[in-house]
């Protein structure tokens, strides 16, 4: 049960398979080399998932800053995206740039080499840690563990940056007022009866079409100064509803010569029509 008795057997686990890897000849045999290669993979994501819970063990409070994650696109935040960063590493400092422009893969090779060095003594350390005293973490292991959470940020954050476009603050912002005027729709539907407290607990799959067809009338009528106000340009609009600005508008005028009994009526319909 101990995280460093763990974290050795994984660590003999990779250095196992690389080493296999290194006395194979991938020409004469590539499909073995493939299948070792999925090991490696295998073994590396067990290997940093260890050192994870170690780093929560060990430095909870001094753990380096991961808010910058709310910039990157939701399709990249996946489980495997520190061995996908890991892997990213290698190959940069092997010199082949697989997803990233050759002048930005130049520039991310020394932050590359100071990740992949970094592990090297944090597997060094908490290796011989485990052989002498597998239940406590000393200063020594505590601050390769800083620097090594340290460089892995930098590092994720650097590579991410430079393969894709991550959200500006002003792009958060505009996604935390949608979530607010989503909860305002929700509020408001209850109150008026339109969606009751069982569908949402209940998850109704309705619900998926329901909200956002509310929320569009919420945006333009009832909040206009929210994230749907056609004051701004398309611009300055969440890049959800950007490339809708001239449609809203046209909604936005049929919405207003409706009397409150046909909103009403518009409404109910939205939350039963599929």
């Amino acid at each position: 049960p101990r995280l460093l008795s763990q974290f050795f057997f994984a660590d003999e686990r990779v250095t196992r398979v690389v080493a296999e890897i290194n006395g194979l000849d991938a020409e004469l045999d590539p499909q073995q080399y493939l299948v070792l290669l999925n090991q490696l993979h295998l073994s590396q994501a067990h290997l940093l998932a260890v050192l994870e819970r170690i780093m929560e063990e060990c430095i909870p409070t001094q753990r380096h800053s991961r808010d910058y994650l709310v910039k990157f696109p939701e399709e990249l935040l996946v489980d495997n995206l520190g061995n996908h960063m890991l892997f990213a590493a290698e190959c940069l400092l092997a010199g082949t740039f697989l997803e990233v422009e050759e002048s930005d893969g130049a520039e991310l090779r020394p932050r590359a080499r100071n990740l992949l060095c970094s592990l090297e003594l944090v597997r060094t350390v908490l290796r011989e840690q485990s052989l002498s005293q597998p239940n406590s973490y000393p200063e020594p292991v505590r601050a390769v563990l800083i620097q090594f959470d340290r460089l892995f940020a930098e590092f994720e954050l650097s590579y991410v940056s430079s393969l894709v476009a991550v959200k500006s603050p002003d792009e958060i912002y505009r996604q935390q007022e949608i979530i607010v005027l989503f909860c305002e729709t929700v509020e408001r539907a209850l109150h008026l009866g339109y969606l009751t407290q069982e569908m949402i607990d209940g998850y109704e799959p309705l619900l998926m079409f329901t909200i956002p067809r509310l929320a569009i009338i919420s945006g333009l009528l009832i909040y206009p100064e929210g994230p749907l106000s056609l004051e701004r340009s398309p611009e300055e609009m969440s890049r959800v509803f950007s490339p809708f600005y001239n449609l809203l508008k046209k909604i936005r005028d049929l919405l207003r010569v409706l009397s409150a009994e046909e909103l009403c009526l518009l409404e109910r319909s939205l939350c039963t029509a599929e």
